[in-house]
């Protein structure tokens, strides 16, 4: 059961951004965890500790590809050690 969900937006100093969205994209999914892509952000679920690894990795991969691009990352917690999922907090409004 997961114990966090995590709310990410990857903010570029760049003209078009759409490549390194697709990247931030690939990494969550390549992570394993559950997560929804929304107009502003993506939504993970999932462990704690491994929500913040994902964010370090968007972090450290982005900025190893664009060249002078700067990077910020809003992120936003919901933390239950008791078990949390994203479909728990939106079942009423689905």
């Amino acid at each position: 059961m997961s114990n966090a969900i995590m709310s990410l937006e990857t903010i570029f100093r760049t003209e078009d951004s759409s490549a390194y969205i697709d990247r931030v994209v690939g990494i969550i999914e390549r992570s394993g965890v559950k997560y929804v892509v929304g107009p502003l952000d993506t939504t993970m679920e999932g462990d704690l500790a491994q929500l913040l690894d994902i964010v370090k990795q968007v972090n450290i991969e982005l900025g190893t590809i664009g060249a002078g691009v700067s990077i910020s990352s809003q992120i936003k917690i919901h933390y239950d050690p008791k078990g949390i999922s994203i479909a728990g907090l939106t079942e009423r409004y689905m």
